[in-house]
């Protein structure tokens, strides 16, 4: 197992250069920049211009830039962002919070609800709440975010059930501990709802699909012949198996969820990630807009290395291949 650990972190390290490569070198051929805007600011003299291009190295070569913000990257220093006037990196650590208990908690919402309604309608196959549940799942699938993101705004405005926007109240300051904790996960319900839903209803009818097909295979009805229970095949053989695939969807999952955070960050006025990749792109801030990509797809492959690691916890037929 350590073998197989070992060897899944050292092909995370050509994948991640590749990934800051790519970030870096997709936002450097986008036109225009903070400081090149400034050109239309009949104030500020062209002198001023190249003296803060030369100043944050936008005059030097693609490769030598890239290098240094690499170098910076390797030591936590993600630059400085020209239109917050603030350092990256403390930028990112105080919006980075925020969107990974979001997408984490859409995703465990998500798991929560979708396995075991997955398992509810394979198991009572063609019967009312098989239908019920599909179709359900169906419209959750067909829903875009943005639209339910209104639509759940509409209601909180209208009902005053829960929070409309941010991340804690007029009078978190007054709170005790205890409250605030509660308060900040009140303002979490309806944004956790809308990016969860559309996970929900995937990962549902994966599992219902892969049970129905795992539950015909020719091992359960030999695991059936020897005189397993129900219970002990579904548990032992069923869902083990049918677990390996939905695993694969839940790792992709987590990209969805990372992209879903811009649009709905937007909407409930959440600081996190995506409402500042939105912002900055408005600024032209493009080194901001370059380190959040590059954080976020290193969340991805982060997740997707832990979900190998499962893999192997659930399948040691994969652990012995790599190894």
């Amino acid at each position: 197992m350590s073998r197989f650990l070992i060897r899944r972190l050292l092909n995370m390290i050509p994948l991640l250069l590749g990934i800051t490569f790519i970030s870096f070198v997709a936002m450097s051929l986008v036109p225009g920049d903070f400081v090149s805007n400034l050109k239309l600011n009949p104030t500020i003299t062209p002198e001023v211009i190249h003296q803060l291009q030369a100043q944050f190295g936008l005059d030097q070569p693609l490769m030598v830039r890239y290098a240094k913000w690499l170098w910076g990257v390797l030591h936590l220093n993600f630059g400085f962002s020209l239109s917050y006037r603030v350092s990256v990196t403390g930028l990112i650590a105080s919006r980075a919070f925020n969107t990974i208990i979001l997408a984490l908690s859409s995703m465990i919402f998500s798991w929560m609800i979708a396995i075991p309604i997955g398992i509810i309608v394979a198991v009572n196959q063609n019967s009312i709440w098989d239908r019920i549940l599909s179709f359900l799942a169906f419209f959750g699938m067909s829903v875009p975010n943005f639209f339910l993101a209104f639509l759940m705004m509409y209601l909180a405005l209208k009902t005053g059930w829960f929070p409309i926007g941010g991340t804690f109240s007029v009078d978190y300051a007054t709170l005790d501990p205890l409250s605030k904790v509660a308060d900040r996960i009140q303002h979490l319900y309806l944004p956790v709802f809308v990016l969860g839903i559309s996970g929900t209803a995937g990962l549902m009818r994966l599992m219902r699909s892969q049970i129905l097909e795992i539950k015909n295979s020719d091992f359960v009805r030999t695991a059936r012949a020897k005189g397993l229970n129900r219970r002990q095949v579904m548990w032992g053989h069923v869902l083990r198996n049918a677990m390996i695939p939905v695993m694969t969807v839940m790792g992709l999952q987590f990209a969805n969820l990372l992209a879903g955070t811009i649009v709905v960050e937007n909407v409930f006025y959440l600081p996190g990630l995506g409402r500042l990749i939105f912002q900055s792109i408005s600024n032209r801030d493009l080194i901001v807009v370059r380190n959040c990509v590059m954080l976020l797809a290193a969340m991805v492959v982060i997740v997707n290395f832990v979900v190998d690691v499962l893999y192997a916890a659930i399948d040691p037929r994969i652990k012995a291949s790599e190894l």
